[in-house]
């Protein structure tokens, strides 16, 4: 079974950067193409970004050229490097596999404030 663990969340100031981690484990070595998550309160979680096996990616637009999602398939990893942040961006964020969507981990929670 698929486990998803979701890291690097905090609070930043507008302008700021985060890098978010998210781990698979129990995918028996089978390597998904995966996708960030984000859900502001009273909001439903949308997808904001994509990245296929081999490391095509996609971005919804309010990302585009501030986000930028990537993968080590060594380590079961995904990330989500997110720059100039603004305070819209404020969100629990979360990975899954877009295709055939697992169990949500606790995601992990970016606030972005002055």
């Amino acid at each position: 079974q698929v486990q998803l663990v979701e890291s690097g969340g905090g609070l930043v100031q507008p302008g700021g950067s985060l890098r978010l981690s998210c781990v698979t484990s129990g995918s028996s070595g089978e390597v998904y193409a995966m996708g960030w998550y984000r859900q502001a309160p009273g909001k439903r979680r949308d997808l904001v970004a994509s990245i296929t096996r081999a490391g095509s990616t996609t971005y919804t637009d309010s990302v585009k050229g501030r986000f930028t999602i990537s993968r080590d398939n060594a380590k079961n990893t995904v990330y989500l490097q997110m720059n100039n942040l603004k305070p819209e961006d404020t969100a629990a964020y979360y990975c899954n596999i877009p295709t055939n969507p697992r169990s949500w981990g606790q995601g992990t929670q970016v606030t972005v404030s002055s």
